[in-house]
C-alpha cells in the first residue's frame, strides 16, 4: 500500500536583525518542525543616514541566503514564501540587494508593507497561542515594532512602528554606554513613536497581552534563569534595567540568563518594551508561541485554520500516539464534572478547566511507551513536544500532573501556571476521574456526588455500585488514604 508523503513547507524571513528559515511538514493535524536556521545578519545596522544599505550589510545577507538556498531544492515552489521586512522597506537601494538575493535563492522575495507584516504576525500568534479572548500582540523587531489588537483569527487594529532594537541600538546606545541618560533617551523616543496610537488602542482594549519574537523571548528567558515566573511585568523590566545599569558598557554585560547572541540589542529592546508597557499601561505579558514565520506557514496550509488551537494540539497528539479518544473524552467529561462540583468552594482560575481537560485528553500518552513508568514517560513526551496553544509554564504543569496521575502520589514541584493549591486540586480531581472511568465505558460510570470544604473532599457513591465493582472500590479507598496522608483529606462514603 503506497503511503502519502506530507509535503514540505519553507518560510524565510529576511528580518532587520536576523534572517530565519523554518522548514516544516504537516503531520497528524499539527506542524512538525524539520529545520530551523538562523543567522545574525544585522541588516538594519548597515543603513546610513540616507537609508542606503552598505555593501558589507548586503554581503552578510547574501552569504546567509547562499546557505538557505541549499535547503529549498526539494520543496515545491508553491510551498515556499520569502519575505523582507523593515530594513528592506526602508533601504533606498533595496533593489540592488533583492536582484542578487533572488538569483541566489531561485525564488522571489516579497517586501511586505508594515501593516501586512503585522497581520501575518497576528496570524502566527493566533495559530500558536491559546485562548479566544481579545488580545494585544507586540512584536519588537530589528527596525520595526508591530502592535496588533485582535480576537480569534481577526485583527481589528494593525500598526507597524519605525522602532526596532537594532535601529535604537545605533541611535541611543551607539557609544555602548549603559547610562541612565541613554536609557531615558531610548525610552522617551519609543514613547513618542507610540503616542499616536495610544488612544485608539486603549479605546479598543484587550483582555490578554502577548509578546512575540526574539526580544520578548530573551527577556523571559532572563527572568526564568533568575527564578522569576514567565509573566512579564513593568516591575520586572525595571529590575532588568537596574541590573544592566550596574555595568558601564554594553560589552561588559553579564546578566544571568542573557546570551551573548542577544546582549548587543538587549538594552535597546528592553527600552522599547518599557516604553510600550508605560504608554499602553500594560499590566502583564506572556510569550506567544509564534509570529511572522508561523503566520506565513499556516497561511500556506489552508487545512490548518482552526479556531481552537489547544483542541487542535490535543487532537494531533492523540492521533500521533494512537490514544483512545473515546475514553479520553470520558475521563475529561468526568474530570470537568468533578471540577464543577467543587467550583463554588474552590473557585478555580479561568484556565484551570483547560489544563485539566488537556491532562485528561493525554493521560494515557505514556502507556504507549511502557505501562509501569507511564507517568515518567508522559512527562518526558509532554516536556519535549511542541504544544501550540499552551505556554511554557502550562506545558510544564501538564507534564507534572501526568507524571502523577495514577498510583504513587507526590507533591507537585514549583511551577508558575497556577497557584500551588489550585494545581494540587487539579491533580486530585484528575486522579479521581481516571479511577471512576476504570471500566472505560461511559454507560458504566456510577452516579456520584463530590463536595469540597476548605481542602477536604467527600466523594459519595452508591453502595450497590461499590459492591458490584470491588476492585474500583478498593482503589478508591486506597486513593482516599493516599490523599489524606498527603494532607489533602478525602472521604469515601457509600450511600444507600
Amino acid at each position: 500500500m503506497e503511503r502519502t508523503v506530507s509535503p514540505l513547507y519553507a518560510a524565510i524571513d529576511l528580518g532587520s536583525n536576523s534572517f530565519h528559515m523554518w522548514i516544516v511538514r504537516e503531520f497528524a493535524g499539527n506542524v512538525q518542525t524539520l529545520a530551523k536556521i538562523k543567522r545574525k545578519v544585522r541588516l538594519a545596522a548597515g543603513l546610513n543616514a540616507e537609508n542606503v544599505l552598505s555593501d558589507e550589510a548586503m554581503q552578510r545577507g547574501w552569504d546567509c541566503l547562499s546557505l538557505f538556498a541549499e535547503r529549498l531544492q526539494d520543496i515545491p515552489a508553491g510551498n515556499i514564501r520569502i519575505v523582507g521586512t523593515a530594513a528592506l522597506r526602508t533601504a533606498v537601494n533595496a533593489e540592488a540587494f533583492l536582484s542578487k538575493a533572488e538569483a541566489i535563492l531561485g525564488y522571489p522575495v516579497d517586501i511586505i508593507p508594515g501593516e501586512e507584516e503585522a497581520r501575518i504576525i497576528y496570524q502566527g500568534v493566533a495559530h500558536t497561542s491559546g485562548g479566544s479572548s481579545k488580545r494585544l500582540v507586540v512584536d519588537i523587531g530589528g527596525a520595526s515594532t508591530e502592535v496588533v489588537i485582535g480576537e480569534g483569527f481577526d485583527a481589528s487594529a494593525l500598526t507597524s512602528l519605525k522602532v526596532g532594537c537594532v535601529t535604537w541600538l545605533e541611535r541611543y546606545f551607539k557609544d555602548r554606554a549603559l547610562t541612565a541618560a541613554n536609557f531615558d533617551a531610548a525610552i522617551n523616543a519609543a514613547k513618542a513613536a507610540i503616542a499616536p496610537i495610544v488612544s485608539q488602542y486603549q479605546t479598543l482594549g484587550w483582555k490578554t497581552c502577548v509578546g512575540a519574537s526574539g526580544t520578548v523571548q530573551a527577556l523571559q528567558e532572563i527572568m526564568l534563569a533568575q527564578g522569576m515566573d514567565e509573566i512579564i511585568t513593568l516591575a520586572k523590566l525595571k529590575r532588568l534595567q537596574r541590573q544592566a545599569m550596574q555595568y558601564e558598557r554594553l560589552e561588559d554585560l553579564d546578566i544571568e540568563g542573557l546570551t551573548l547572541e542577544r546582549a548587543l540589542v538587549f538594552p535597546s529592546g528592553l527600552s522599547i518594551l518599557i516604553a510600550i508597557f508605560e504608554s499602553l499601561e500594560i499590566e502583564s505579558m506572556t510569550l506567544a508561541g509564534g509570529a511572522l514565520r508561523e503566520g506565513m506557514v499556516y497561511e500556506m496550509m489552508h487545512q490548518m485554520r482552526h479556531h481552537d488551537v489547544q483542541a487542535r494540539t490535543l487532537q494531533s497528539l492523540q492521533a500521533r500516539f494512537q490514544l483512545d479518544r473515546t475514553h479520553a473524552d470520558n475521563v475529561a467529561d468526568t474530570a470537568q464534572a468533578l471540577l464543577n462540583a467543587t467550583a463554588s468552594a474552590w473557585q478555580p482560575e479561568p484556565h484551570a478547566a483547560n489544563l485539566l481537560h488537556a491532562c485528561a485528553a493525554l493521560h494515557e500518552i505514556g502507556t504507549m511507551i511502557e505501562f509501569k513508568q507511564s507517568g515518567d514517560h508522559a512527562a518526558y513526551l509532554i516536556n519535549h513536544s511542541d504544544l501550540p496553544g499552551f505556554t511554557r509554564a502550562q506545558k510544564f504543569l501538564i507534564a507534572e500532573l501526568l507524571r502523577r496521575f495514577r498510583e504513587q502520589l507526590s507533591p507537585l514541584p514549583m511551577q508558575h501556571a497556577l497557584p500551588g493549591d489550585s494545581a494540587t486540586r487539579l491533580l486530585r480531581l484528575l486522579r479521581l476521574a481516571v479511577l471512576l472511568c476504570h471500566r472505560r465505558d461511559k454507560a458504566k460510570l456510577p452516579p456520584f456526588t463530590l463536595t469540597a470544604q476548605h481542602n477536604a473532599l467527600t466523594l459519595t457513591l452508591p453502595a450497590s455500585w461499590l459492591a458490584a465493582n470491588p476492585l474500583t472500590h478498593a482503589e478508591l479507598e486506597q486513593e482516599a488514604e493516599r490523599q489524606t496522608d498527603m494532607g489533602w483529606p478525602l472521604t469515601l462514603i457509600a450511600s444507600e
